[in-house]
């Protein structure tokens, strides 16, 4: 639509609106002034007058719900306004947002903040915008400190560390320690990027104070968002500061008796080790993924699960493969944790644990394999429970693409080969599916003279089921 059809068309209908009887109207007429302010014309002075005027009346409008839908549009008309306009019109209505009676409104008025923060001055912005926020950190309503939490780190980098010493870090910490769980959970989100912006001077002064409060929390969802986010100081904090400072609230976390406490913190170990080597945690660390590991919740089990081989990569070998007990024979935690899941209760960790193997394989080799996996799994196929023989098959298909075709031969096929002579239907055509995956990875004559006779035996397997997927992986030999 041209400027002029704007004028002739677009602002009646929103004066229309917004001057309707029902508050419905007037909520519909604030999501449009945006677009009227963007598609007008700076030379269209009397359009945009009336526009200003109409949106200042709904501003003070006697309706909260149209209020709230001012403060929603107010940063998206400062979006495609002038910075004489906001300056001149756009904050006066602002102001008066931000004293409103309803915490519903000035929840919305502190993502404004951002956004004008954004389109002003440095000046400008520390003037008008951060006193505002500043008042909000400080607000009767939860809600609205809740807002602040998430909204004062990018506040924070609009205007720079500079400015925002003058007050804004001061108001973070005062969040850290807010009366409301809630609040504290997201200011605990934000403190590595804090740290990085404040520097590791500030930080270890004013904010690690807080942080050693926070880990000891009331509430177990502080503590867990603390976890999740104060690995990320380490690289501010250096190695000193890191041990001296910051280790001992790992610890602290890593005991929390809260699962994902003590998940969060390893989920982001890299970023520790990086700065001071894992092997400072190794005490602490190996206990708390063994706990998680074992926890009863099956879920927090799965976490740990997905995230070894990941953890692996990270840390390397040396650290996971030690002993879990001091004594002779003690064997490494790692190994009897993976062979551990594969007969777990639940299907999933099952699952996981099985597709475990095959990503450690990938990271260790075949050999590795050999030496910890093969002995134990051979163990589980005399197991008297045939959803463990189960896994064990799902495993080898998977396993199978990472060994090579020599353990193949002399490790996997020997496995699936007896498990075509199980009692249970179920297990010989599992058998029979999990030879489908090894075809493709061995040489075509060993297909012929070792695959398929066992398959050519299953076709006359007395169960129909056995028979059929027998038939179909036959089929892929041809």
């Amino acid at each position: 639509m041209s400027s002029g059809g704007i004028g002739k068309y677009f602002v009646p209908l929103i004066e229309r609106l917004a001057r309707g009887d029902w508050f419905t109207a007037r909520v519909s007429a604030c999501g449009l002034f945006s677009t009227a302010f963007e598609k007008s014309e700076e030379s269209q002075l009397e359009m945009r007058k009336t526009l200003t005027k109409l949106f200042k009346e709904l501003c003070a409008d006697e309706t909260p719900m149209v209020r709230r839908a001012a403060a929603q549009n107010l940063g998206k008309i400062a979006k495609v306004s002038s910075a004489n306009f906001i300056v001149n019109e756009l904050l006066a209505n602002f102001a008066a947002l931000t004293g409103d009676d309803q915490d519903s409104v000035r929840l919305l008025v502190v993502e404004d903040c951002v956004v004008l923060g954004k389109l002003l001055s440095t000046t400008d912005c520390a003037n008008k915008i951060i006193p505002i926020m500043l008042k909000f950190a400080a607000d009767k309503s939860w809600r609205v400190r809740y807002a602040v939490a998430q909204q004062i780190y990018e506040m924070c980098e609009v205007v720079g560390a500079e400015h925002a010493a003058t007050g804004l870090f001061d108001a973070f910490i005062s969040l850290l320690a807010d009366t409301e769980g809630e609040v504290r959970i997201s200011a605990a989100g934000k403190i590595s990027e804090f740290c990085a912006l404040a520097g590791p001077e500030y930080a270890s002064e004013k904010i690690l104070p807080q942080v050693n409060k926070l880990a000891t929390d009331q509430s177990q969802h502080v503590r867990a968002a603390l976890a999740a986010a104060i690995l990320g100081l380490a690289p501010t904090m250096g190695r000193e500061l890191t041990v001296e400072k910051l280790l001992p609230v790992f610890f602290i976390l890593l005991k929390d008796e809260f699962p994902d406490v003590r998940l969060n913190i390893i989920s982001k170990l890299d970023q520790v080790n990086t700065v001071i080597g894992v092997e400072m945690l190794a005490k602490e660390l190996l206990p708390a993924i063994k706990e998680l590991a074992e926890d009863k919740h099956w879920r927090v089990r799965l976490a740990i699960i997905e995230y070894i081989p990941v953890f692996a990569q990270q840390i390397g070998t040396a650290f996971l493969f030690r002993n879990d007990n001091a004594g002779e024979g003690g064997e490494d935690m790692l190994n009897s944790l993976c062979l551990q899941w594969v007969q777990d209760p639940v299907y999933a960790i099952r699952e996981a644990a099985a597709n475990n193997l095959f990503h450690l394989t990938e990271i260790f080799g075949s050999s590795w394999a050999l030496q910890y996996i093969f002995p134990r799994i051979k163990q589980l196929m005399s197991s008297p429970h045939y959803l463990y023989r189960l896994t064990v098959l799902r495993a080898l298909s998977l396993l199978a693409p990472a060994v090579g075709e020599d353990v193949i031969l002399g490790e996997i096929l020997p496995i699936i080969k007896h498990a075509t002579t199980d009692t249970v239907p179920n297990v010989r055509f599992n058998a029979a599916k999990a030879l489908s995956p090894i075809i493709g990875t061995i040489d075509g004559v060993k297909v012929q003279s070792e695959i398929k006779p066992i398959l050519v035996g299953l076709q006359s397997d007395p169960d129909v089921d056995v028979r059929f997927f027998a038939e179909q992986v036959l089929a892929s030999t041809a």
